[in-house]
């Protein structure tokens, strides 16, 4: 196998692993939008909202800003896992995911459907870590040298 096959091999294998984990963050994009558009049919919620408190939390412009910066981390998430070189991509995307995987489930759960998606997201925020932990560098020669410099 010449050298040239095999960087191409290595470019093939970087290119399907950051596939795989921005598809996996569209997979628990798509499962935090679906958690939260059930509530809306959830007898009561529309009512509650409209008083300007959910679950006791009054809605605020800081409460609102927060809820969007920990949606458009995942959402950069999707993107960063296409771009990042290998050791920031790895790592970013660990990190990430872990602080994630802390914070969903200390927002609770409220009914069966709340219950599936969340263990959904837990589910794909685990194959993240666990993806990124296993993805060895694809050009080690390279990083070889890098360190020697």
């Amino acid at each position: 196998m010449t050298a040239q096959n095999i960087n191409v091999q290595r470019q093939i294998r970087t290119i399907a692993m950051k596939a795989k984990l921005s598809t996996l963050w569209m997979f628990f994009l798509f499962n935090i939008i679906f958690r939260d558009i059930h509530e809306f049919v959830e007898p009561g919620f529309m009512e509650e909202v409209l008083t300007g408190t959910v679950n006791g939390n009054p809605i605020t412009e800081h409460m609102l800003l927060l809820g969007g910066v920990m949606i458009e981390v995942p959402i950069a998430m999707v993107l960063l896992s296409r771009v990042l070189p290998y050791s920031a991509n790895r790592w970013t995307n660990m990190i990430v995911a872990i602080l994630y995987g802390v914070l969903v489930p200390a927002f609770g759960t409220t009914d069966l459907d709340d219950t599936f998606h969340l263990v959904m997201e837990i589910a794909a925020l685990s194959l993240v870590i666990w993806s990124a932990w296993r993805w060895r560098n694809p050009s080690p020669k390279r990083h070889a040298m890098s360190q020697e410099a």
